[in-house]
């Protein structure tokens, strides 16, 4: 008797995006050379008809198989890529049509593990299978997602997520590679799912606590007093920042800087410069064999232990971590205390 591998279920409709299809696949395909056993996926491609599909990015792909034969198989993971239209106005609708959305439904019954690539999320939530889950989408859409589905509870910041019930739901379209690295690690080990991440040259692969974006290029505001703040905090990072400092620069109240940065960032002036901060360190661990006491001072932690806190809250993660993640070459110092 042969393997048996786990099945995954890619889901295929017209205008879907390209790399959300076709990065998952090339990972997975990857296991097998990296397992003693030489096991792994396999991977298909369901659609409503086996008629080719025409992507987003022009190219067409041909299914495998159609939603109604695979739904007889028991399926492992059914991976939801998702795709969006851009109206005359330019504004971005999320694509989810109706008949994809019912047979992601029913498909998800017979599946172990349930999953969306960047902005497949709505097509999950359509499908009720994110209401009172904890969900991330591309940056770009997830305001739209609370909006549409207020039973989900959207959280725009990370890479991706996993919550119970085993659904997990990945950031824009190049995280598609370190969420399947994710289900990798779960599935075969975290020392698989490593050497698969350096034969596609990612070397490590990212924590799902971190940030898919960054904080100097979040949404333009459109007053001119918060970007000038915004600049003042990133020039003066090493600083001690406060509330009142913050409130005296701009020339108003503390409580009326508290409600500029609500309204105009969605956050608070202190959650904005512990973000900034981190941010920061992390180019820091990235980038230089700076101590954890230096990468503190420049960045305006003050201590370690506030920077590790800081660094916890951020990416679920620890600064050492972080660098031991994302630094190419070996540096001389990553011990920390806590």
């Amino acid at each position: 008797m042969g393997t048996v591998n786990r099945l995954i279920v890619i889901v295929l409709f017209e205008g879907v995006d390209l790399l959300d299809v076709t990065g998952p696949p090339e990972v997975f395909s990857l296991v097998p050379r990296e397992t003693a056993e030489r096991v792994g996926y396999e991977v298909v491609l369901a659609a409503e008809t086996t008629a080719p599909v025409t992507t987003a990015a022009g190219v067409r792909i041909l299914p495998d198989t159609t939603f109604h034969d695979v739904a007889e198989r028991a399926i492992d993971t059914l991976l939801v890529p998702g795709s969006v239209e851009v109206d005359s106005e330019r504004r971005i609708h999320p694509i989810t049509d109706p008949g994809t959305v019912a047979w992601v439904k029913a498909l998800a019954t017979r599946t172990r593990r349930v999953t969306s690539v960047c902005v497949g999320a709505h097509i999950l939530a359509a499908a009720g299978l994110l209401d009172g889950k904890r969900a991330t989408t591309h940056w770009s859409t997830a305001q739209r997602l609370a909006a549409d589905h207020p039973a989900v509870r959207v959280d725009p910041d990370p890479i991706f997520i996993r919550e119970e019930g085993e659904v997990w739901t990945g950031a824009g379209i190049s995280a598609c590679l370190d969420l399947s690295l994710a289900l990798v690690a779960e599935d075969f080990g975290e020392q698989v799912a490593l050497r698969v991440a350096r034969q596609l040259v990612m070397y490590l692969k990212r924590p799902g606590g971190q940030s898919q974006f960054s904080v100097p290029l979040e949404r333009v505001s459109p007053t001119r007093r918060i970007e000038d703040l915004r600049h003042h905090i990133l020039n003066n990072i090493g600083r001690r920042l406060t509330v009142p400092d913050l409130a005296a620069y701009a020339h108003v109240s503390d409580r009326q800087l508290t409600r500029i940065f609500k309204t105009e960032l969605g956050t608070t002036p202190h959650a904005y410069i512990e973000s900034a901060r981190v941010e920061l360190a992390g180019n820091l661990l990235e980038t230089t064999d700076d101590t954890l006491d230096r990468v503190a001072s420049v960045c305006g932690f003050g201590t370690v232990d506030t920077l590790i806190r800081a660094f916890r809250r951020r990416h679920a993660t620890t600064p050492s971590e972080y660098r031991a993640r994302f630094r190419a070459v070996p540096v001389r110092e990553t011990s920390e205390a806590g």
